[in-house]
């Protein structure tokens, strides 16, 4: 573990001795990586090598789920080993539909425009292997030199850390039983991410964040300006928790979306 990691093992009363007992007799533990993606044919390649890149990626299996019947996306990766399938566009649908498919005993679901951490499949196998959690993310990072963003990562990353329900951007993990167990993703058009975490929580199971950060793209606000960006994602979410369908409110974020990705 780094400096960082050590210091929140410290700070949240973490038995770190143990921790890294665990990580170390998980090493080269199997992960599946489920990115489900649509429209991203420019982009997958550069993902592909990123998690080849990582320490311990021979033992990782990478699951690319498209929505697009013509399958663009997956018509771009040229890697070998790479476990391609098309599915219905949602992307609840197509993670489900990639987890139906791993190998591994642990999932994870990674966006298409989002980096791991260095050592992140250490990091992953040691808070499984730990046994007090079922479940996992990193905490946010999002590649930008604007300080505005960077302001919002920071909040995000607060409040994943005072709720313990991470969104998908911070890259979720858990294990594949444990998933099945609970029925997956529920099919809805948004918000599938926090559904699980409420989900999992309800049934008394623990999330750990990581203090490693993710580092997302900074596409949507870069693209969709950052006051319109931040100011509809916070009504959704707060409509979504008022219980408002989150079929409904999928249409609002689409049509805010210029290019069309989920």
């Amino acid at each position: 573990m780094g400096n960082v990691s050590r210091f929140f093992c410290f700070t949240m009363g973490r038995n770190c001795k143990a921790m890294r007992t665990a990580k170390e007799a998980a090493r080269g533990h199997s992960i599946s990586i489920v990115i489900a993606v649509l429209h991203e044919a420019e982009r997958i390649s550069s993902v592909i090598d990123h998690l080849k890149s990582q320490n311990g990626s021979h033992s990782c299996e990478i699951i690319v789920v498209d929505g697009d019947t013509e399958a663009g996306t997956l018509n771009a990766i040229a890697h070998e080993g790479v476990v391609k399938l098309t599915s219905e566009k949602g992307r609840a649908k197509q993670m489900n539909a990639g987890a139906k498919l791993a190998k591994s005993d642990i999932l994870l679901f990674l966006h298409a425009d989002t980096k791991l951490p260095a050592g992140a499949f250490d990091e992953i196998s040691g808070v499984l292997e730990d046994g007090r959690y079922v479940a996992g993310a990193f905490d946010l990072g999002i590649a930008t030199e604007n300080w505005l963003i960077k302001a919002i990562a920071t909040a995000g990353r607060i409040r994943s850390r005072l709720t313990r329900i991470p969104y998908g951007d911070q890259a979720i993990f858990l294990r594949k039983e444990y998933f099945k167990e609970i029925g997956g993703f529920k099919d809805i058009g948004l918000m599938e991410d926090v559904e699980l975490m409420q989900r999992i929580k309800r049934r008394g199971g623990r999330i750990f964040i990581l203090p490693d950060r993710v580092e997302t793209s900074a596409r949507r606000w870069e693209e969709e300006g950052i006051f319109y960006t931040t100011f509809r994602n916070l009504v959704l979410v707060s409509l979504y928790y008022l219980g408002v369908n989150p079929d409904k409110l999928v249409r609002f974020y689409r049509s805010g979306y210029g290019s069309g990705r989920k």
